[in-house]
């Protein structure tokens, strides 16, 4: 009898000991935070820096930002994960969020990517209408075509459509690399290089 209470009690406690050990159920989804920092070194405006932090629970993604859609504004949003794929990988995520301080209203937009071996698209849009500056709605839109040819090193075609840097041009565009070690990704794009308008922007990130 107390042989048998003891498979018993040690049964019971097994879940728990799993639990201890693991930090967290097994079914219970995974969660991922990153935060990158930019910094623009413009040739004739005055540099600024641009901040993005994430938090991933499984498939819900949050998101905030600061100085991203407009000079002195903050924004923040909530979107949800769709992903998939075997030898070509893709994720989709719509977003929705809002933009506070210096600029004003909702913000709906995604962020997708389709990766095929070591090359990879990723693309990110939304709709920016500042309820503080009517008429002044835009579209806002980063992207680049990578290439990995090593596991640490990332190089590639860079493009945005913004309002925070003015340079006459719709559409920036540029070159980019980015090298990652272990949980830390330092990044160089070099805009309009071929004009009097360029500028460059320096990226350190961190996932966790």
């Amino acid at each position: 009898m107390r042989a048998w209470r003891a498979v018993c009690a040690a049964a019971s406690l097994a879940p728990i000991a799993a639990l201890a050990a693991d930090g967290a159920p097994a079914d219970e989804p995974a969660i991922s935070v990153s935060a990158t920092g930019y910094y623009y070194a413009m040739r004739d405006q005055p540099d600024f820096g641009v901040g993005v932090a994430t938090l991933d629970r499984g498939s819900l993604h949050l998101e905030a930002r600061y100085n991203y859609e407009v000079r002195n504004a903050g924004s923040a949003f909530i979107g949800w994960k769709f992903s998939g794929g075997d030898v070509v990988t893709f994720e989709i995520t719509p977003i929705v969020g809002g933009l506070f301080g210096a600029a004003h209203g909702v913000v709906p937009g995604v962020e997708a990517s389709v990766a095929w071996g070591p090359f990879d698209v990723y693309v990110e849009a939304e709709y920016v209408d500042d309820r503080a500056q009517p008429g002044a709605a835009y579209t806002y839109a980063w992207s680049e075509l990578g290439w990995r040819p090593a596991e640490w090193l990332r190089v590639g075609l860079v493009g945005q459509r913004t309002h925070t840097v003015d340079t006459g041009r719709d559409l920036q565009r540029g070159v980019f690399a980015q090298v990652t070690l272990r949980n830390f990704t330092l990044g160089a794009y070099a805009f309009n290089p071929d004009s009097g308008a360029r500028y460059v922007i320096v990226s350190l990130g961190a996932r966790f």
